[in-house]
């Protein structure tokens, strides 16, 4: 019977560059910049990799869709590489073909690389996916924008609990003001800029009630891990290990489409998505349990509704949560601590790994101004595809040999 993969792989090195308008560089100058950091981390050799995964959505580094710009660019001897695409989930998604390799004996090492020059597709916001979704999807919708779909969103689940127009934009608003704030703190973040709710709430509307800072915006980037055993990482004398405790992906299964049961509120693969990771890492109560969230906020409403689609926040009770503070830096989850997709960037393949860095860096310790109080678990949380038809993955990572409830015991007696 399968058992899952907690704890059977550690991270023992990632990297990430400076998100923003990279002009000044290619994928391959942001590939080597963001490995460098992540080789050195690691502390092995890069003949060690035995097995590399390259994820990149639009077709614009290079060589069709094959792996060869990583295994070049990274001058990688001879070994197995692939390319893989996920729309937005794809970063997770190579990080989850060098775990699960780690985690099958097939390889020692493996790499996982996310890269994208979205900048140099052209498009002022997030590129149209519509045309990449296959001809049943522009019967349907034939003028669908991201945008435009995620402002349905917000009025479904503003509709469906009984909520405010004012208030959901007040708690949309305040969102965004968190991921500034934080994102001030990160040198790499493409935005580093506060706002104020005023601010946001007074922004041009995009696609009602989404108006200009309820939306991410378009960033060339990097980010990457290497992965191994967790006994290899002892061996390597590591102190603190940081392991996978659960990598789940669900995918729509037209259920959505169908309008059975779905009032176009929430995110379906999201809530399934979230219960088995939380069964394959042992959590009961992620209320309690998870320390901290990186998740895809595309859009202020996105990250709101994902609240309660993980558990956490009560259905119809993320406005209050958020309000309330408890998501902010100093609040009982802290979410976006780096500045989410909103601030950091959200160069498409990469967004993933980026999420998995900030959870490696705190959990290390090493996040700087931003480091949180004695981390617990991490979570990220990647969605591709549009609230009707879409990818969920989610990775929850923590300190091997400590569960979320002795990190409660250890702040307890900390002095």
């Amino acid at each position: 019977m399968a058992t899952g993969i907690r704890d059977k792989v550690a991270i023992i090195g990632m990297g990430c560059t400076k998100f923003g308008e990279r002009w000044d560089v290619g994928a391959e100058e942001l590939m080597l910049e963001a490995f460098e950091e992540c080789i050195q981390d690691s502390g092995i050799d890069r003949r060690e990799i035995r097995a590399a995964w390259l994820s990149t959505c639009f077709d614009n580094i290079g060589v069709g869709k094959s792996a060869l710009p990583l295994s070049v660019t990274l001058r990688l001897p001879f070994i197995s590489a692939t390319r893989v695409e996920n729309f937005c989930a794809g970063g997770t998604e190579a990080f989850r073909g060098a775990v699960y390799a780690v985690a099958s004996g097939a390889y020692d090492v493996a790499l996982a690389m996310g890269v994208e020059k979205l900048k140099d597709i052209g498009y002022g916001g997030l590129p149209d996916f519509g045309a990449h979704l296959g001809a049943l999807s522009r019967l349907i919708q034939p003028n669908i924008t991201a945008p435009g779909a995620f402002a349905q969103l917000a009025s479904a689940y503003g509709a469906k609990h009984k909520i405010e127009a004012g208030d959901l934009k007040r708690a949309m608003a305040h969102v965004s003001v968190k991921s500034h704030a934080n994102g001030v703190l990160n040198p790499k973040a493409h935005l580093r800029k506060v706002i104020t709710e005023d601010q946001v709430m007074a922004a041009p509307i995009v696609a009602h009630p989404l108006g200009l800072f309820d939306c991410c915006g378009v960033s060339d980037g990097a980010a990457c891990a290497i992965v191994t055993t967790v006994e290899r990482a002892l061996d390597l004398g590591r102190k603190e290990i940081v392991s996978v405790k659960a990598l789940q992906l669900a995918l729509s299964s037209g259920e959505e489409m169908g309008f059975n049961d779905w009032d176009g509120d929430h995110f379906m693969t999201t809530s399934n998505c979230s219960t088995a990771a939380y069964q394959e890492a042992g959590i009961i109560d992620p209320r309690e349990e998870i320390g901290m969230l990186e998740l895809h906020d595309c859009f202020s409403i996105t990250e709101l509704v994902t609240y309660e689609d993980l558990h956490i926040s009560e259905r119809g009770g993320a406005v209050e949560d958020v309000m309330d503070g408890f998501f902010d830096r100093d609040g009982k989850i802290p979410c976006q601590i780096d500045g989410g997709l909103k601030c950091f960037g959200h160069p498409i393949g990469a967004s993933g790994l980026r999420m998995l860095y900030e959870m490696y860096l705190q959990l290390l310790g090493r996040a700087g101004s931003r480091q949180l109080d004695n981390p617990k678990y991490g979570l990220t949380h990647n969605l591709g595809g549009f609230p009707a038809m879409n990818v969920c993955s989610i990775a929850i990572v923590g300190r091997y040999g400590r569960t979320g409830r002795d990190h409660q015991a250890a702040r307890a007696a900390s002095p």
